[in-house]
């Protein structure tokens, strides 16, 4: 795996976070962010971890992601609550290659969600206009605990307005890495092809690495991984993947 791309150093070392060859026939018009430096543009006010208070349900949620993230890469931790979540994804991030980061969290949501739903859901809503504003509803609503807040917005598809985009305006799991190859090979890689194959439901996230804002457009195929410019990203220089190199981690 290549270490090297995040040295924390003066110089912005570029992410090797495009490494998936999969390719996409793009169906409808994608966005792309305007996409400057992050190491450069970064404030200290946008890299300032927001609190959060977890009740009982976004705790249950949080545990039972990190479990399975735990299980899929073999390697346990000793801590609680989205630390542990974010320590299991940094043991991921170490211990494979961008490829196999995506694989392993895949593995990861499938142990999480039990098929046999993901299979209902998949048969009774087919991709239409109900299916897309669905899922953007229930990610606002259900999935706050592991992105933070966010709420529904409006795009066009084919010609109309949908209510398909959720917009997030700081994500929880980015600000709490501050790693740009963790939120593609461990966050947005790995859930858009989840998202495809187990709910037959197309989605781009389209991450700001400026204001760690992201909007994962329902829908809409992602560009190819050589055309996506999230992939193309340099990482922050106090990235906190290599940082916090010295957790401990339990087999």
């Amino acid at each position: 795996m290549v270490a090297n791309c995040f040295r924390l150093n003066r110089s912005s070392a570029l992410c090797s976070t495009h490494w998936n060859p999969i390719k996409h026939k793009l169906e409808h018009p994608y966005m792309v962010a305007m996409l400057r430096t992050p190491s450069d543009s970064i404030t200290e006010e946008t890299r300032k971890v927001n609190a959060y208070k977890d009740n009982l349900f976004d705790r249950l949620a949080i545990n039972h992601l990190s479990k399975s993230v735990q299980e899929a890469t073999g390697l346990s931790n000793n801590k609680s609550g989205y630390e542990s979540l974010v320590e299991a994804a940094t043991v991921a991030k170490h211990k494979f290659d961008p490829i196999q980061q995506q694989e392993v969290i895949i593995q990861a949501l499938n142990r999480a969600f039990p098929r046999p739903i993901l299979s209902f859901i998949k048969t009774v809503l087919p991709s239409s206009k109900l299916a897309r504003e669905y899922f953007a509803v229930f990610t606002t609503l259900f999935f706050a605990w592991l992105v933070g807040p966010c709420e529904v917005r409006e795009s066009k598809v084919n010609g109309r307005s949908e209510k398909n985009v959720v917009y997030i305006p700081k994500c929880r799991f980015l600000e709490e890495t501050s790693c740009v190859g963790m939120c593609n090979n461990l966050c947005k890689m790995p859930s858009q092809t989840f998202i495809k194959d187990s709910l037959g439901m197309s989605v781009n996230m389209v991450p700001n690495f400026d204001d760690m804002s992201c909007e994962m457009i329902f829908g809409q195929d992602p560009p190819a991984s050589t055309d996506d410019p999230a992939l193309n990203q340099p990482c922050y220089k106090l990235c906190k993947a290599y940082k916090n190199h010295g957790t401990n981690f339990l087999s």
